[in-house]
């Protein structure tokens, strides 16, 4: 997809723009709430947890609702999710991961099955693909916020590794153990970033065709469709020219 960035390239993004915004919240919470489980309800005392919050914020996500997915993280009672990475392949031989967070393995592991299986893909073992991806952190900033060269600058003095810019905004990668302070030196300085998470990056993209692009956005529609599902990462690249025939 030229013109368009490399981040939305490589991953198929779940945006405010097209979902329900209760969907969106209902993922975010999930993460919140885990992450709370996963060490203190402190974000202060949580990096996993200042990194979701971070990220309803950026989504508007009220205080309450944030408080309430934090508060379900404890007691007896506590909301029993696990987190499931599934890995497989799609139509032109791109390979996909997907995050889970799911109180019912075996269902979760139905419908992303299903998912690759109905559209030209096929589940793979845990490690099939992502040694062709890269854990990193990334923080997204709006393209209006400042110039590319001046947020290159500012995200290495903050610690981040590189900044990717362009007409869709500025994409700062950094080590995963680095996200929080990188984020926070950011935001000092311009504010509340887009969003802050972990992702997988891939190391090459795949050239999809046009023959196998219809099938592959299917499959990667499907997979967001569960419920279950947080994020769905590929290593896919979709030509504007391959497009522009998808559209006629």
């Amino acid at each position: 997809m030229a013109g368009h960035s490399q981040f939305k390239n490589i991953m198929f993004r779940k945006g405010a723009q097209d979902k329900k915004r209760a969907r969106i919240f209902s993922r975010l919470g999930r993460e919140i709430t885990v992450a709370a489980k996963s060490g203190l309800p402190d974000p202060d005392a949580n990096p996993r947890l200042r990194t979701a919050i971070a990220a309803a914020r950026a989504e508007n996500m009220p205080k309450d609702n944030i408080e309430r997915a934090i508060q379900k993280s404890q007691g007896a009672d506590a909301t029993s999710l696990e987190e499931i990475r599934y890995e497989g392949f799609g139509p032109g031989g791109v390979s996909v991961i997907v995050e889970a967070m799911t109180d019912n393995r075996n269902r979760t592991a139905g419908e992303v099955r299903s998912a690759f299986q109905k559209n030209g893909g096929n589940m793979g073992e845990t490690g099939s693909v992502a040694y062709q991806f890269d854990r990193i952190g990334s923080i997204q900033y709006p393209v209006e916020i400042t110039d590319g060269d001046s947020m290159l600058e500012a995200a290495i003095d903050a610690g981040a590794e590189d900044c990717v810019s362009g007409p869709d905004g500025h994409q700062i990668c950094c080590e995963p153990a680095a996200l929080h302070e990188v984020a926070a030196a950011l935001e000092a300085r311009f504010g509340v970033a887009q969003s802050t998470s972990l992702i997988w990056k891939p190391r090459i993209l795949v050239p999809v065709s046009a023959d196998d692009a219809p099938g592959l956005l299917k499959m990667l529609g499907a997979l967001d469709e569960s419920d279950d599902v947080q994020n769905i990462y590929a290593n896919y690249e979709i030509d504007d020219s391959v497009m522009e025939q998808l559209a006629v």
